[in-house]
């Protein structure tokens, strides 16, 4: 059997990074419908508290817009005829309302006003989620951080082991890259504005209806919905929506890189960490695939491009532009979407990630001791002077390759390092420098 579905519903089949969070519902069309009619709702209150409006046509409008009442399908389909869903939505709002209290709909506004308000409404409602789920990943983080303070593993840069580090140092590293996504879109979750400027930007109308005082209309429906209060209109000075721009690619690529080290380090033949629970594949019974980091992965690679056509809009021509809040809205819900989706897989590999310091142990053994080359060469300094320290380690590297042998043994053979203790300075152990001090500085932060 299978399930009947409208032609245009979107249920997610190509989207399974999505589905583990809120912010999927917060941003489908029937939020967006919510969001519509509450700053619909929140106009006509806003002018009903400063005496620009009977109180009863507030409750009445309020008590109207209710999603249930009315056919996102429908309105979708005409929302073509003027651009917007905005425009056939007050029709019927207004029809809802009824005769007597119907003129106080939409009353002074344009639809852009409509639209970019329940806009920043859907942002603010899909970013809670978010939030949530970044709590998550850094706590999971911050525990694993703390218990592999000193689990040595092999640093890498360029592909290729450097130096020995730690698995708490990179953890907390991880952590500090979701905190400071935390951190940028709370900021910008806090001071997403509602929008009001009426058709180029002057709040005409709204004087006309008896408004005297700009700032406290603003102000005023700025505190019904939620919103911060904006210091003038910004139909075409979109900084709000650069700002979510900004931050939800920062976000997926600070997820993206926990993603690609777990995609890095649970690799067959490094096998350091593994995630909680694999997925299969459907060929090979054998495989427990990292799908919540490929997930991650391409999130983090959708989301600059779904970014550069939202910073593409900032340049909005006259007052009120043609086609570039348009071009917006879109975008910027596949943005939300995507981040939502993938602040909930990071959650999952976090709280779950499986951590093999055994298999760290023998990778550090990989190169048969040379990941302490640079330690050994500042250690023998002083005894062999810099020139020859480094002579001597540059030739017991090519042999300990050559010859399959490990450059502890090489190097006790060497009559001038007669007496040096080579174990202290050779044990990968003790060469993580301020590994385990550095963890500790960035757990401090909260």
């Amino acid at each position: 059997m299978t399930a009947a579905f409208p032609p245009h519903a979107d249920t997610g089949l190509l989207a399974p990074g999505r589905e583990l969070s809120g912010a999927a519902s917060e941003t489908g069309d029937p939020a967006y419908l919510r969001a519509l009619l509450d700053a619909e709702a929140a106009l006509t209150r806003a002018q009903a508290a400063l005496g620009l409006a009977p109180a009863a046509a507030a409750a009445a409008v309020t008590g109207a817009a209710v999603p249930d009442g009315f056919d996102v399908r429908g309105l979708a389909a005409r929302a073509a005829q003027g651009g917007n869903p905005v425009i056939p939505l007050v029709a019927d709002l207004t029809g809802a309302v009824g005769e007597e209290y119907g003129p106080y709909v939409h009353r002074g506004a344009t639809s852009q006003d409509i639209m970019d308000t329940a806009t920043m409404l859907v942002a603010v409602r899909a970013l809670e989620p978010v939030l949530a789920d970044l709590g998550r990943t850094e706590r999971a983080l911050a525990g694993l951080a703390a218990e592999h303070r000193d689990t040595v593993m092999p640093g890498r840069t360029l592909t290729q082991h450097a130096v020995p580090t730690t698995f708490g140092l990179k953890a907390a590293g991880w952590r500090s890259l979701v905190l400071d996504a935390r951190d940028r879109v709370t900021r910008v979750r806090e001071t997403l504005p509602a929008q009001l400027g009426g058709a180029a930007g002057t709040l005409a109308a709204f004087g006309a209806y008896g408004a005297g005082d700009a700032e406290a209309l603003t102000r005023a429906y700025a505190r019904e919905t939620g919103l911060a209060a904006p210091v003038t209109p910004w139909h075409t000075l979109r900084t709000p929506i650069a700002d979510l721009a900004g931050c939800l690619a920062f976000t997926a690529g600070a997820l993206g890189k926990l993603a690609v080290d777990v995609l890095t380090l649970s690799r067959t033949e490094i096998g350091e960490v593994s995630e909680g629970t694999g997925g299969g594949s459907s060929a090979m019974p054998h495989k427990a695939n990292p799908v919540s980091a490929t997930l991650l992965v391409a999130a983090a690679r959708r989301a600059p491009q779904l970014a550069a056509t939202l910073y593409g809009s900032l340049v909005a021509e006259d007052e009120r532009p043609a086609g570039a809040w348009h071009a917006e809205w879109e975008p910027l819900r596949d943005l939300l979407r995507l981040v939502g989706g993938a602040a909930g897989h990071a959650a999952g590999l976090a709280e779950g990630l499986r951590v093999h310091p055994a298999a760290m142990r023998r990778n550090l053994d990989a190169t048969r001791g040379l990941i302490v080359a640079e330690r050994l060469s500042a250690a023998l300094s002083p005894v062999l002077g810099r020139a020859r320290a480094k002579e001597l380690l540059t030739e017991l590297a090519r042999r300990a390759h050559t010859e399959d042998r490990p450059l502890r043994e090489l190097l006790s053979e060497q009559q001038e390092l007669r007496g040096v203790d080579l174990d202290d300075m050779s044990d990968p152990a003790r060469c993580t420098g301020f590994a385990g001090i550095l963890t500790d500085r960035a757990l401090e932060r909260r």
